[in-house]
């Protein structure tokens, strides 16, 4: 393959034309000196780079979709292909009109791209030479390809449907329509999109809940939604007195579109129907055909196992938001002083993950205070979670000792009879003393130290009792840090979603942390801890997010035993 390329370049160099070699997903793998010339770039700017995405353009230099470029629907169809004229972008922002050849390779080893050759188009004619009769063809795997990779990029429904109907209008036609069943088996018009002088937009007065489904209905609605295949149908389908309510939804919808021909296709999922799609002309003049079902037909089976796929991840997060309902604990309420606690999923995950805080009274009338995090934002690390609170909370109530040995404990038996991946947490015991204060003593396993903002503006982390995380199998001593807490003085313990940025020094957040609490340490603690999170938390933060914040009494006095409360 490797003399192949040279034996190619070499002929394309005498040429005096250009060349680049593309793999299987359209990255450039290798390019001609005489096509860095043409294109003003230089080989390390080109090679790794899509070629459709970095060098297609229009005639006006916009953005090329791929299924209107000539090359790529070739490249696409694995066909070998010429045209008269491609606009490729140059380095420097110019356009250059080349005329061009695609010739695709498989290579013994069974890899596969093309070579493509290209050369400076004289002004004239435009157009390819992809032949007449494969057009069609061409044009349908680009528009699946299309599909398959718009769809699949996206876990929420709304979206994906958006995307389908972006795909669909005005390519194929002036309407798109997606009908889609609940898990009750309800039906709701999802969406109805209308392409109207060069505009798209949604027609919200025509969607909404749809009668139910009626089983020996042999309208083409119902028997998509049923799952039957994909069907013609125009306004005459519905002159007659209607067979069911679904029937007279259906003349409405021709009635207030002016359609005169649509294409309707079921939307099937791995084990259910989960939908229709409609797609129909009003102001393009020709009638849908058989073979654009077939074409429907396709692009409803990749919509089908997307939204599948965010059935799923639907399904996850709501079990994931049953389980953070019960594993975030109501707060105890102990009078004088303040307590908040927030939680954070990441951005991209389920609704609950590996960081949790928890606050319980002990049987010696202290406090217990935990903030910790589980490797992961998923279930899994929710699972492993829970099997960790849950063990540290019987170690607290069960053995009256100091934070270090009960995290000890925990520790050895986390290596022994938990599934639980690593650890980092902070645990702490708080109780009132004689003279009124409020003594704090915790262990840290590995984790962002607890921050303390006094009532003179100061904020300071609390560096004492840390150690390693949990899980680690090192047996190691652990120690305890011991505070006597000022009065009206705001305790913050955190997770490190709250200050880490992948690529950027810790130090950065921690700074920005304790700027941000020691200017914030006057608010009421529930404001304090959503500007916290608002001012804090960088933008870009992938990470699940813990807080558990408390606020000491102004005055000093002797705490009564804690209870529990609504938090």
């Amino acid at each position: 393959m490797d003399a192949q390329r040279a034996l190619l370049r070499r002929v394309a160099e005498i040429a005096g034309v250009g060349m680049y070699v593309v793999d299987d997903q359209g990255r450039i793998v290798e390019v001609s000196a005489r096509a860095c010339k043409l294109l003003a770039r230089s080989a390390p700017e080109l090679v790794g780079q899509d070629g459709h995405d970095f060098l297609h353009r229009d005639e006006l230099g916009g953005r090329l979709a791929p299924s209107q470029c000539a090359m790529m629907r070739a490249f696409l169809a694995g066909q070998a292909a010429q045209g008269d004229a491609v606009w490729l972008e140059r380095g420097d922002g110019t356009l250059l009109r080349a005329g061009w050849l695609l010739a695709p390779y498989t290579t013994e080893d069974g890899d596969v791209g093309a070579f493509v050759v290209f050369h400076e188009a004289a002004e004239g004619r435009q157009g390819d030479a992809v032949d007449a009769s494969a057009l069609g063809e061409l044009e349908r795997l680009a528009l699946l390809a299309e599909t398959t990779t718009t769809l699949t990029t996206t876990l929420e429904t709304d979206e994906a449907v958006q995307r389908l109907t972006r795909l669909l209008v005005p390519r194929l036609a002036d309407w798109a329509v997606v009908d889609l069943i609940a898990e009750g088996g309800e039906v709701r018009r999802d969406t109805v999109v209308h392409h109207d002088n060069g505009v798209t937009h949604r027609r919200h007065d025509l969607e909404g809940p749809m009668p139910p489904v009626p089983e020996g209905s042999t309208m083409p609605l119902s028997r998509a939604l049923r799952g039957a295949a994909a069907s013609l149908a125009g306004p005459g389908h519905y002159q007659g007195p209607p067979d069911s309510g679904i029937a007279e939804a259906q003349r409405e919808l021709f009635d207030a579109t002016g359609m005169h021909s649509v294409a309707i296709a079921p939307i099937r999922g791995v084990r259910e129907v989960l939908g229709a799609l409609t797609i129909g002309r009003s102001e393009q003049t020709d009638a849908f055909g058989p073979e654009d079902l077939s074409l429907l037909e396709d692009v409803s089976r990749r919509a089908g196992l997307a939204f599948s796929n965010t059935r799923l991840y639907q399904r996850q997060r709501a079990v994931a938001e049953t389980m953070q309902r019960h594993l975030l604990p109501q707060l105890p309420h102990v009078p004088g002083m303040g307590m908040v606690a927030r939680y954070l999923p990441a951005p991209d995950a389920s609704q609950v993950g590996g960081d949790w805080y928890d606050a319980f009274p002990l049987p010696d009338g202290s406090i217990a205070l935990v903030i910790g995090d589980v490797a992961g934002h998923d279930l899994e690390a929710a699972a492993g979670m829970a099997q960790v609170r849950n063990m540290l909370r019987a170690f607290a109530w069960d053995h009256s000792e100091p934070p270090s040995l009960i995290i000890r404990r925990l520790d050895q038996a986390l290596l022994h009879i938990s599934d639980a991946a690593m650890a980092t947490l902070i645990f702490a015991r708080l109780e009132a003393t004689e003279d009124g204060y409020w003594s704090l003593v915790w262990t840290n396993a590995g984790h962002p130290p607890p921050l303390l903002a006094t009532p003179d503006g100061r904020a300071r982390f609390l560096d004492g009792g840390h150690g390693m995380l949990l899980g680690s199998g090192l047996e190691l001593d652990r120690t305890d840090g011991t505070l006597r807490l000022p009065p009206d003085s705001t305790l913050v313990f955190y997770t490190d979603g709250l200050i880490e940025v992948p690529h950027q020094a810790i130090d950065v957040g921690f700074d920005r942390l304790r700027r941000n609490a020691a200017a914030l340490r006057r608010r009421r603690l529930s404001e304090f801890c959503d500007l916290l999170l608002a001012r804090v938390r960088p933008p870009e933060s992938t990470d699940d997010v813990a807080i558990l914040a408390l606020r000491t009494p102004r005055e000093t006095s002797p705490a009564p035993t804690a209870s529990p409360g609504s938090g």
